[in-house]
């Protein structure tokens, strides 16, 4: 369980994130709860972003394409700057949308006067790259937040290789990683990375990705039922998040295509948009899967109905070394849900799995290990419900988004120390044992 942290001092925080509720993907949903929570703790807090438009790349409701906007969010200052928009799909234009962040970010933080401490969360790689150079420019200490490792994680899935310079963006990786007072990881194999590629572990701090488990444990399964419009007799298998290159989900449709011929009425729904959609929705339409259901983009309140109204919750990444190093936020909220998890991701994710009981694991990329497991779950009734009990009561126990974001206030009050010391600065590091996260922090000898 994360201990009590009490800090005496105020800060004024500026956080710079490419993405911010009212989107609703992992990034937008970290930061937005970590902000809140630190507003609630009596901080001010600004956040720099872009107008909301991901995936599809067109401004919600309510937002325009502009300079310049301002608006309040629980508290929180939110300060969107122009980008080039580009849909979540074609790696040129998404990377002219990344690259067209960093002008406007820092010209913004320029003007916002001081502050003890900035925050950049990557990826998006160039987020972080627009921080360092604020940070520079402002002579203020700032935390790289690192939630994937990049450019790794693009190669892994070949994206990205005719039109990016990576021997480059690995150099500026790692003089990035040297320049930031404090590197926040949501995964230990992270922190293991960086140290076997020379980074100081002491300046590491693990603050994993977590949930407000009243809000994913609040969802109604007549509710999310009712919205699949499904028969009292089907068994919903979700997969809900990003349909991007790396979430597999080809494989995901091999899996349901084992069940199209079987009498359980099993019901695939893949919730969300993303580069891959339009391929999938056509391969499945090919292959005659009518058990696959594609829902497209969800307001984030309705998410926990279709979790509550899932027998099962499929989480899911190509098998890649690089993705054994990941910790999915897909994986927290299905516990804090109660929904019991197939998992098919390796490393550090499948060791959370197995120690919470809240699902099984198969194979990455096997669809033959994933419809082993989900059969077998499927079939179970009373051990679906064992799972799911014992996913929420560990994720509130451990993963608590609001305990951890007062965590993360330690490595923000001792990287602001380090850069009040007219000695070398102080770094923080949490050393949680391998069963739990503790969040103790300790400053090196």
């Amino acid at each position: 369980m994360v201990a009590a942290v009490a800090l005496t001092r105020h800060m004024r925080i500026l956080f710079l994130s490419h993405y911010f509720p009212p989107e609703v993907n992992a990034p937008a949903n970290r930061t937005h709860e970590h902000c809140r929570e630190w507003v609630k703790a009596g901080h001010e807090v600004h956040v720099i972003t872009c107008v909301p438009s991901h995936p599809r790349g067109v401004p919600f409701h309510g937002y325009r394409s502009r300079w310049y906007q301002r608006e309040q969010i629980d508290g929180i200052t939110v300060h969107r700057m122009w980008t080039y928009l580009a849909a979540n799909s074609g790696v040129l234009k998404r990377t002219i949308n990344f690259l067209s962040f960093v002008p406007s970010a820092v010209a913004r933080a320029l003007t916002l006067g001081s502050f003890d401490v900035i925050i950049g969360t990557s990826p998006q790689f160039f987020c972080a790259v627009a921080t360092w150079m604020a940070a520079s420019l402002k002579r203020t200490p700032w935390v790289f937040e690192l939630r994937d490792l990049w450019p790794e994680s693009i190669e892994a899935v070949g994206a990205g290789r005719a039109y990016m310079p990576l021997g480059l963006l690995h150099r500026l990786e790692m003089r990035m990683y040297r320049g930031a007072r404090m590197v926040v990881s949501v995964s230990r194999s992270f922190m293991d990375n960086l140290e076997s590629r020379g980074i100081n572990r002491a300046k590491m701090a693990f603050v994993p990705n977590g949930v407000d488990a009243e809000f994913w444990k609040a969802g109604s399964r007549e509710a999310g039922r009712a919205a699949l419009q499904a028969k009292p007799s089907d068994l919903i298998v979700s997969y809900i998040g990003t349909v991007g290159m790396a979430h597999d989900l080809g494989t995901v449709l091999d899996v349901a295509g084992r069940f199209k011929s079987e009498q359980l009425n099993v019901r695939f729904v893949i919730v969300g948009d993303g580069a891959e959609l339009p391929m999938l929705r056509q391969r499945a339409t090919g292959a005659g899967l009518t058990n696959v259901v594609f829902s497209g983009l969800v307001p984030r309140a309705r998410i926990p109905d279709y979790l509550a109204a899932s027998e099962v919750s499929l989480v899911t990444l190509k098998r890649s070394d690089v993705f054994k190093t990941v910790l999915p936020s897909k994986m927290f909220e299905s516990m804090a849900a109660g929904t019991p998890i197939v998992l098919a991701v390796e490393g550090e994710a499948k060791q959370i799995l197995v120690q919470s009981g809240a699902g099984v694991a198969a194979m990455p990329g096997d669809a033959g290990s994933i419809a082993s497991e989900l059969a077998i779950l499927l079939q179970n009734a009373e051990r679906r419900r064992a799972m799911g009990a014992a996913g929420a009561l560990f994720v509130e126990q451990e993963f608590s988004r609001a305990a951890w974001a007062r965590r993360y206030l330690t490595v923000l009050d001792q990287a602001v120390q380090g850069a009040m010391d007219a000695s070398p600065p102080i770094h923080a590091t949490f050393q949680p044992p391998s069963s739990a996260p503790s969040g103790r922090v300790t400053q090196p000898t």
